[in-house]
């Protein structure tokens, strides 16, 4: 779709000034009891409050080099690049699907995983407090989303969080301990609600591959053998941002596949 390169350019600061407010939901969401609006952002070493001009996406790190402007302490490299990976993904939504509902559906979609990769990877915890709601708005989407049906998106819902339900539950019932969490269910569901029940079985296969390759490797880094744990939902969560932007092409695939092995 043919966008006017000011709107890809508005986008692209919208969505970073989206992701500095991501940071401060990463950082004060999987604690207990504390607000993600009050106190004002600061730096979490010195609590110094910042400054305006300390504050501005992308452009602050790199002008502090890295450094809170107060206590010099460094300033972890997730800060800029949340802030460029929403402030793309803004970007990719506006040019796929224009200024519209569907752009602006799937921008929160993308805000969503976006906090859910970075809270998964930090605490190994997927909040229902984004999945759940991400599930009941997946699906009342769906009635003006150009992208996918609200049949699609209910069937995705039912078939997303039974699918990995069932593969849990009988996990637990083979090794009598758990598999995939909760979470995981929950995010899979949300998936299915957004992005309809046919992106299911790439978003399964693809987070399996990925999943597993990054988890052979943190057994060699961790040396605890079956014992390494990896968060799982960034993997799941990739698989749907690809799903959404490269769904003509994975379906191109899907179909060579059947035609080369049919």
């Amino acid at each position: 779709m043919q966008v006017d390169p000011l709107y890809l350019i508005a986008s692209f600061v919208f969505g970073a000034v989206i992701g500095s407010f991501l940071n401060v939901v990463i950082l004060r969401l999987p604690t207990p009891g504390i607000s993600v609006v009050f106190p004002a952002s600061h730096c979490p070493q010195c609590k110094h409050p910042l400054s305006w001009y300390e504050n501005i996406p992308i452009l602050s790190y790199i002008a502090l080099r890295g450094k809170c402007g107060h206590c010099r302490t460094s300033i972890s490299f997730q800060y800029p690049v949340v802030e460029l990976l929403t402030g793309l993904l803004a970007l990719a939504v506006v040019a796929k699907f224009g200024l519209s509902l569907t752009a602006a559906g799937y921008f929160i979609f993308c805000a969503a995983l976006i906090t859910i990769i970075w809270i998964d990877i930090h605490h190994q915890i997927i909040p229902d407090v984004i999945s759940l709601p991400g599930i009941i708005f997946g699906f009342c989407f769906a009635f003006v989303s150009t992208f996918v049906s609200w049949q699609d998106s209910l069937i995705g819902i039912l078939a997303g969080g039974g699918i990995f339900y069932a593969i849990s539950y009988s996990y637990y019932l083979l090794r009598r301990k758990e598999g995939l969490g909760g979470g995981d269910i929950k995010l899979l569901a949300m998936l299915g609600a957004f992005l309809g029940w046919q992106s299911l079985l790439f978003i399964i296969f693809a987070s399996s591959v990925t999943g597993t390759v990054a988890g052979l490797l943190a057994m060699r880094s961790q040396k605890k053998g079956g014992a390494t744990r990896i968060p799982f939902g960034p993997f799941l969560a990739l698989a749907g941002l690809a799903y959404l932007f490269f769904r003509p092409q994975i379906l191109q695939l899907f179909q060579l596949y059947l035609r080369t092995f049919s």
